[in-house]
């Protein structure tokens, strides 16, 4: 090969490494500017949305959880209402787990005091995504802008978070954790405020005021029964869709009269709740508290309300 040829090729490979580490300077920098211009859909966020188990079992709010970045919290999803034994109704996400509320927020108007560490034991519920069963008032899911820009679920004006140690649908481990963290009933306030009881008042977003059996079944009353003189219109095949609720102690009911609250016996020899002396039903169709799939099936079938009387309102 000549000397000018040799020379040739070598001043072009030096062109050719300048160019590449020319294009290695501009890419590193362009993606530099993209990761600054980057914005990302409420709830798709990473800041404050870690999952780990750090930051406190008590959830101190603000602080820095250090580390690398917490990743996104899922959607919320469409909510539930997951009838706990001991604290009655709690709204669950989707997927079961249980929301929680923070006493250090507040809900008028909606502000939420826990993020770095805080929001790292106490994940925040994204507000894109969540959206509301029968047994809660659509009315009450609303949102609150973080300081990140980020937009998190709020119930009754209070904003919604997760717990970090629950790991299974039903765990409700952040009830009471530092005494100021409580499981959210379905309008917005602690959930437990009233234990469950055989026969309960639930406050549905529909119906108004109706009753609940213990596991927070909404109780029909069947048209074709009577009370006076007693009568079972319901039997035999009627049987596997609509089951007799189980009588009542009554010094176990919450919001109803005890005077109300009296058991009858079927004609196979069971006995069952009756509710102003009608005997009263909770649907299989139901599945959880605050349906009422059943209400005005066939034109015969209706909620019970706190007087004891037949609820007409059909959704």
């Amino acid at each position: 090969m000549s000397t000018r040829r040799r020379a040739g090729l070598a001043a072009a490979a030096v062109a050719t490494l300048a160019l590449t580490a020319a294009c290695g300077s501009s890419a590193n920098q362009s993606a530099g500017t993209a990761t600054t211009d980057n914005v990302q859909p409420a709830g798709q966020g990473t800041s404050d949305y870690g999952y780990g188990s750090s930051g406190g079992a008590g959830g101190q709010a603000g602080g820095d959880s250090g580390g690398k970045a917490p990743q996104a919290a899922p959607s919320a999803g469409e909510l539930a209402l997951h009838q706990d034994t001991e604290l009655g109704p709690v709204v669950t996400d989707a997927k079961g787990m249980t929301l929680y509320r923070f006493d250090k927020d507040t809900a008028d108007p909606s502000k939420s005091n826990c993020s770095g560490s805080c929001a790292t034991t106490w994940p925040v519920v994204p507000a894109d995504g969540a959206t509301a069963p029968a047994g809660i008032d659509k009315s009450k899911l609303g949102s609150v802008t973080r300081a990140d820009g980020t937009k998190q679920l709020t119930i009754g004006g209070w904003p919604a978070y997760r717990y970090a140690k629950d790991t299974k649908p039903g765990d409700t481990k952040g009830q009471g954790v530092g005494g100021t963290w409580n499981a959210l009933a379905a309008d917005g306030k602690k959930a437990g405020a009233q234990k469950p009881g055989d026969v309960s008042v639930f406050d549905h977003p529909q119906l108004g005021s109706i009753l609940v059996d213990n596991m927070g079944r909404t109780l029909y009353r069947f048209n074709k029964d009577s009370a006076w003189p007693m009568k079972f219109g319901c039997n035999d095949a009627c049987l596997d869709t609509w089951k007799p609720a189980k009588p009542a102690d009554r010094s176990k009911l919450n919001g109803i009269a005890p005077k109300l609250i009296s058991t009858v016996t079927r004609p196979d020899g069971t006995r069952q709740l009756a509710v102003d002396c009608w005997p009263v039903y909770w649907f299989t169709g139901d599945k959880q508290p605050g349906d009422i799939n059943g209400q005005g099936k066939m034109g015969l079938w209706f909620a019970v309300s706190k007087e004891g009387k037949k609820i007409t309102t059909t959704p």
